[in-house]
C-alpha cells in the first residue's frame, strides 16, 4: 500500500509540476550532468536507457552523441514535456516510453548504457530499480546515477530527509552513499568511478518548484531556523530577515559498470 501511495504521490506531484522541472537550472545544468556525458566515455553507437527522465536534460544530453535513446518516466504529463524540449532542440532519435523504474518492460540485456539522474530519491524501492538497471544494462556496460544523498549521520540524514519530505510529498528517501555503494555491489555491479557535489538550494525557488503555499514556506523555513546549530552549520543554511534564503546539500554521481560472464 505505501509503494502505491509512494507512485500516486509522483505522478500527481510531477503531473502538475512537470514544466518546473523542464525549466529548472539545477536540472538543466550543473557540473553532475557535465561530468556524466564525460564519464559516459560515448563512441557513438550506444543505445541508452535514461530511466525517470523528468525534463528529459540527460536523454537531450546524450541524443545528439548515441545512436538512440529511451526517454522512461511514470508520469505521462513529464513525458509531454520532455518530448517537446528534445524535438525542439532538433532530436528525433529519442522515443519516449511510459513505464516503472522497478519494472521495467525491456529484454535482458538490452542497453548500452542506463541513466538516472536526480529521481531515485522518489522511487520506494531501490533494490529492485538496480537489479532491473542491472538486468537490462549488457555486459561491460554501465549504468550512470546520479541522486542527492544524505549525510552519513543519522540525525543529519533524518533532517534533511524530512524536510524533503515536508516540501515534497512524493520524497521517499535520499540514500546514504554507503547505502547506494552497498546496493549496488551487492546486485553484481562494480564501482568505476565516484565523484560528490555540493548543492546551493535557494530556498524560495526550491519551493516554487513543488508550488508551495505561503502557509508551507513559512512553516518549513521556521523548522530550518530554529534547528540545532551543529544542522545549521552542516546544511549552511542562510538565515535572512528571520527567513532561511539558501542551504547546502550534495549529490553524487556513481558510474557503476556490469562484469561479463
Amino acid at each position: 500500500m505505501k509503494e502505491r501511495d509512494t507512485k500516486a504521490n509522483v505522478k500527481a506531484q510531477f503531473g502538475k509540476n512537470a514544466s518546473n522541472y523542464m525549466t529548472s537550472k539545477t536540472h538543466a545544468n550543473g557540473n553532475d550532468l557535465r561530468k556524466l556525458m564525460e564519464v559516459a566515455n560515448l563512441k557513438g553507437n550506444e543505445y541508452v536507457l535514461d530511466i525517470a527522465t523528468g525534463g528529459g536534460h540527460v536523454a537531450n544530453a546524450l541524443a545528439p552523441l548515441v545512436r538512440e535513446v529511451v526517454a522512461l518516466d511514470l508520469t505521462n504529463e513529464i513525458l509531454e514535456v520532455a518530448k517537446s524540449f528534445i524535438e525542439s532542440n532538433g532530436n528525433s532519435n529519442v522515443a519516449f516510453v511510459q513505464g516503472d523504474a522497478e519494472q521495467l518492460s525491456f529484454d535482458d540485456e538490452t542497453f548500452d548504457i542506463v541513466t538516472c539522474r536526480i529521481a531515485a530519491h522518489h522511487f520506494p524501492d531501490i533494490s529492485a530499480f538496480v537489479r532491473e538497471a542491472f538486468r537490462v544494462v549488457k555486459a561491460e556496460g554501465a549504468l550512470l546515477l546520479i541522486d542527492n544523498v544524505a549525510p552519513e549521520r543519522d540525525d543529519f540524514d533524518q533532517f534533511y530527509n524530512k524536510i524533503e519530505k515536508d516540501r515534497d510529498h512524493s520524497h521517499h528517501r535520499a540514500w546514504k552513499k554507503t547505502e547506494w555503494y552497498h546496493k549496488l555491489e551487492v546486485t553484481g555491479f562494480e564501482i568505476e568511478e565516484s565523484y560528490r557535489f555540493q548543492k546551493l538550494f535557494q530556498f524560495d525557488t526550491w519551493c516554487k518548484m513543488m508550488n508551495l503555499s505561503d502557509e508551507k514556506k513559512t512553516l518549513l523555513s521556521n523548522d530550518m531556523v530554529q534547528s540545532t546549530k551543529e544542522h545549521q552549520a552542516k546544511f549552511r543554511i542562510q538565515v535572512k530577515d528571520g527567513k532561511v534564503d539558501s542551504f547546502m546539500g550534495e549529490s553524487i554521481l556513481i558510474k557503476a559498470t556490469k562484469p561479463s560472464l
